[in-house]
């Protein structure tokens, strides 16, 4: 379970330092306090929710200049790397501490900022059947998660040193990579100080001219796979594979629309179907009814130099048995070597709930 998890970690660093290809000229450390709630997602964490979680986020940030043909695309963004302390202010929840691949946008001449973090946490108190039943939320001490910030900054309000405050969204889920996996949501107010190591604070901007983009239709074949485990508690963790195919259409430099299909070999789903067919009678499941799946989607991808974000919302065709309704959706990080090879890390869902983080390899055709 915890080398499952280092791994993601580890595809998170590796898409982060694709682009820190070239030396910057300067670089920032950011530190926030935040203060907030834990959003009622779902009604099943509601005896969680007993006060306001706290913590601490630092940030090593790494500017861009235009040395590369995206940064000017995407108004020059900071890349960097960064740590989240929280305390959930509840013992059964207990505190979390992530490491983070993120990115920096801005607006407004620079002065508000859009951040978005993905990697790893550790929960300090998972479920445990015997000692921490009430812990619904966090099934696994390592967990996926992601958060988003949005700060108004002022820089070098005295000397190298300003300041920032906005609000930041924290989650933290094991992707039913165990059960259970409730998962919690923090919205938060943070504000902070932003160190500048630019001792001169000077900015020169350029302008890359990117190269030609090949507009033609492209086709892809993936394969995805990972563990994962039904909402019954100790039902056991399976493998899972799926089987891609998918055209794709570039729109332009940064985007592409996608349409294609997926066959999913789902084992979790095996187990399940067979203890709802003995324990719930009444709901008059087949034993021996088939567990695999096949869907069809459509996609957009938005292309970040070898890096990409991919968007996708599809539709079971053979859904033999239900589970989580027929549709899903997947959001996920794409990294290309070269024109046709990709890795991918993506979390699977059925609206709000996940299924399952994929990790998959593809080759563009």
């Amino acid at each position: 379970m915890k080398n499952r998890f280092l791994i993601v970690l580890f595809f998170q660093c590796l898409l982060l330092s694709a682009q820190q290809q070239e030396a910057s000229p300067a670089y920032t450390l950011g530190t926030d306090v935040f203060y907030g709630s834990i959003l009622l997602h779902n009604t099943d964490i509601s005896h969680l929710i007993r006060s306001h979680p706290s913590g601490l986020i630092l940030a090593f940030n790494r500017e861009t200049y235009g040395e590369q043909a995206w940064h000017s695309t995407f108004n020059y963004p900071d890349v960097g790397y960064s740590f989240i302390y929280q305390d959930m202010r509840n013992s059964v929840l207990g505190e979390n501490y992530g490491l983070y691949a993120h990115y920096n946008f801005y607006l407004l001449n620079r002065a508000l900022q859009f951040r978005v973090g993905q990697g790893i946490a550790y929960n300090t108190n998972p479920y445990d059947r015997e000692e921490n039943f009430r812990n619904n939320a966090y099934g696994t001490a390592f967990m996926s998660s992601t958060y988003l910030m949005l700060n108004y900054r002022k820089m070098r309000l005295l000397g190298t040193l300003g300041v920032k405050a906005g609000l930041s969204l924290v989650h933290y889920s094991n992707a039913n990579v165990k059960a259970p996996n409730t998962s919690t949501n923090t919205i938060a107010f943070n504000a902070g100080l932003v160190y500048d190591l630019d001792a001169e604070g000077k900015r020169e901007y350029k302008i890359t001219e990117p190269g030609e983009t090949d507009r033609d239709m492209a086709y892809n074949l993936a394969f995805s796979t990972g563990i994962n485990e039904s909402d019954v508690i100790g039902s056991g963790q399976f493998p899972f594979y799926i089987f891609t195919v998918s055209a794709e259409k570039r729109l332009g430099r940064v985007s592409s629309v996608q349409l294609g299909t997926d066959i999913f070999f789902s084992n979790f789903l095996k187990k399940l179907i067979r203890f709802q067919s003995t324990s719930f009678p009444e709901l008059q499941v087949d034993p021996d009814t088939d567990y695999k799946r096949v869907g069809i989607f459509a996609g957009h991808e938005l292309y970040i130099n070898r890096m990409s974000i991919v968007t996708q919302l599809g539709y079971y065709l053979y859904y033999p048995f239900d589970f989580e309704g027929r549709v899903y959706n997947r959001v996920g990080l794409k990294r290309y070597f070269g024109d046709r090879y990709y890795a991918t890390l993506s979390l699977k869902s059925h609206a709000a709930k996940a299924e399952a983080v994929e990790l998959g390899f593809g080759i563009r055709i």
